[in-house]
This record gives structure tokens, sequence and C-alpha cells, in this order.
């Protein structure tokens, strides 16, 4: 009875079309079976791995014919014997949690690769595969205001202490200023289908709250009792109900002039046009006003807005609000019941907000991400972005540049 061989080629060089195709049309004549097979190309320079199994007859010649087809088309190959025990402890390994590994930022270092790397080693991970989501990083010195780089590892193990991993990133993250986004990679991972959004100081640069009231002179007022509520003297609904209050007499005409003049955060835009053409359903729960979440609707294509209704007689504010209030409990509810019309798993669902009343939004989704937050969000959430802007939202879902441009 012949015996066994296990052998990893390993094939590097230039790479031009043909290759793979070349070299695996040898391993089919000898009829060998590929147990396991990867391929990179970094700045046009192939690396591929195949490790197959044949009988002790045949692998001479097999490597042979490789030998000279590499060097026929230009590439260095290199024979390793695999011996059964350890194929057998690599396939033991397969079954082994899978987590991604997100870092963003405007510009990447090699500094940052390597604090995250140390601190996967230290988890005793294994790196799978690192890939680059954003496009080629200019030359120049002379960087663009509104560029962005992302790096995308996908790794394999059980986390020695997965809390300690999430607090050393966050560590990391905060005093680096970049980002770094840790996720199981499992199917929902892979199959995310609605994505809610909070409005103010997330869709928007501003909240829309203080712009109504610096329209009516009572700025200050309403300020004073925002910082009021942050500092957990009066819950959301009584500080909502105060502020609304005070814009009793603004003309309705002056929520068009803001609504048209809104400061839309960085790469609302570009993120709305992919999630748009890849299937997702999108939804605006926010705590701000009904008018304006109709008016990012029309212009970025929501399909759905829940916000708070402002009750307008005669043209007029009347210091009153329509319906229930919209606060963080009922936005983590219309998450639920939205996906539910849609049929969609919360697994699958994606919150992003900035305040305190996004945190239990952020919680109930199966993934929250806290976005230029408050420290107590970002602390709160399990990943955040901080450095660029929303479309930084696609590289946590695993869009790559040149697939979205």
């Amino acid at each position: 009875m012949n015996e066994i061989e296990l052998i990893l080629i390993t094939i590097s060089g230039d790479d031009r079309p043909g290759v793979t195709a070349q070299l695996t049309e040898i391993l089919a004549r000898y009829e060998a079976k590929i147990l396991d097979i990867g391929q990179a190309d970094i700045h046009h320079l192939l690396s591929l791995g195949i490790l197959f199994k044949t009988d002790s007859t045949r692998s001479g010649e097999i490597m042979k014919d490789l030998l000279f087809k590499s060097y026929e088309l230009g590439v260095t190959i290199r024979f390793t014997p695999i011996s059964i025990e350890n194929y057998e402890q690599w396939v033991g390994r397969q079954g082994k949690s899978r987590w991604i590994i997100t870092i963003l930022g405007r510009q990447l270092t090699a500094r940052h690769i390597a604090l995250v790397s140390e601190e996967i080693a230290q988890q005793e991970l294994n790196i799978d595969s690192i890939r680059r989501l954003t496009g080629r990083m200019p030359l120049s010195e002379n960087e663009e205001p509104q560029s962005k780089s992302c790096v995308e590892f996908s790794v394999r193990g059980n986390p020695i202490d997965i809390n300690a991993m999430r607090k050393r990133f966050m560590a990391i993250s905060q005093s680096e200023e970049f980002d770094i986004s840790l996720q199981e990679d499992n199917v929902f991972r892979r199959t995310r289908r609605l994505i809610c959004f909070d409005m103010d100081s997330t869709l928007i640069e501003t909240e829309v709250i203080d712009e109504l009231a610096d329209r009516a002179g009572v700025g200050k007022q309403v300020r004073a009792i925002t910082e009021s509520a942050m500092r957990g003297e009066i819950d959301f609904c009584e500080s909502f109900t105060r502020r609304v209050a005070l814009l009793k007499g603004l003309d309705e005409s002056v929520m068009k002039e803001i609504a048209e003049n809104l400061p839309i955060t960085e790469g609302v835009e570009r993120m709305m046009q992919v999630l748009k053409r890849a299937g997702y359903k999108t939804a605006i729960l926010s705590g701000g006003f009904t008018y304006f979440g109709n008016y990012l609707r029309r212009r970025f294509g929501f399909d759905y807005v829940y916000a708070n209704e402002l009750e307008i007689v005669d043209g007029k504010l009347t210091g009153r609000y329509v319906g229930d209030i919209v606060d963080g409990k009922r936005k983590a509810e219309l998450l639920r019941i939205i996906a539910q019309v849609e049929n969609i798993d919360i697994a699958q669902t994606i919150a992003v907000g900035d305040g305190a009343n996004d945190l239990p939004m952020l919680a109930t989704a199966g993934l929250g991400i806290a976005f230029h937050a408050k420290p107590k969000v970002k602390q709160t959430a399990r990943q955040s972005i901080s450095t660029i802007g929303l479309d930084g939202v696609l590289y946590f879902l695993g869009f790559k540049d040149s697939f979205i441009q």
C-alpha cells in the first residue's frame, strides 16, 4: 500500500494571469487532493500557498513538474513536507472562534500595526490574514484633509481574556488617536441588514434644539437644562419637555431655514449611497424632531424616521409636542419593532449614536457603534469611531474602497 504524503508548496514572484491555473493543472493531472489554499497579492507580488495530498509514488513527479513550470513562469517555489500529526493539529484549530479586528484613522502607522499585533499575540490568537480596506495611500507628505486608512485583521483562537483585550484596545485607540473594532466573525456579522442612526451630532454636526433655541432667543436657558440633564439631575423626558416649552411662539418658517442649512456629518452621503446599493434598510431614531428627520430622509433616502413631533398652531410653535417622547428606551423599542417588521434577526442590526440616550439602542443592536461620542458612551459601547467620518461604519461592515467607490 502506498504511503500518503502531505506537501505544502509556497510560490512567490511577480504576479501575472495564469500562474495559479498552470500550477494547479499539474496537481489535477496527478489527481492530487488540495487540502488548503491561500493567495495574496501585494503591489503585484504574488504569495501563493497550496497544501496537497498525494501518494508517495507520485510526489516526486509532481514536484519535478512544478519546479520546471515555476522556472518557466519566473516564480520561486518551495516544498515543505507536512506530517499527518501536524495536519491533524491544524484541523483541530479550525473549530476555534474567529475574530475581525478593524483599525482605522486618518493615517495608520507601523506603530499602530505593532501595538495591535502585540495584543493579538498576548491573547494567544493567530493572525490568518490582513487586508487593506482603503485605497492606496499617496506618497506625498501633504496629507489630504479627508484621507482615511483602514486595515482589517482576521484572527483565530479563543482570547485569554476578552474583556482585558477590549480595554487594552480602548486604551491604545485613545492614546494613539485611531479607532479599533473587535467583532466575532460569525454568520450575523456577514449578513447585517438594518442600520439605525441617531440624528443630532451623528448624522448632523449640531443639536437642532439648540439651533431653534438660538432663533427663539433662549439659547442659554435651553443649554442650561441640557447640562443639568447630562449631570443626571433631571431625566431626558423632563429636560425635553422644559426645553420645548421655551420654544413657544417661534415661527414655523425658521424650521425650514435651519433644515436647509444643516451641517451634514462627513461621510453621510457616501455611506448612504453604499448602504442603499447593498440593500440595507436604514432608519433615523432621534430624540430630535421629525421635521428635520424627514428632511434628511428625502435628501438621503432613509427608509424610516422616528423622532418627536412639535405642535404647530397658526404657523407658530406652541411649546408642546405631539405623541410620546422618543427617549433612549423608545429608541431601543423602535429598533426591535423595525427589525420585526422587516423580518430581520436582532443580531443582524446595527445602531450608531453619540449620546447617553443612545446607549439602550447600541446595547440592543447586534453591532452598536459610538460615533464621536461622549466618554461615558465610548466606554460602554463595544465599538467606536472617533477619528474619521460616518462612512467609517462601512469598514466595520467589511466594505472595501475598491468595491464602493
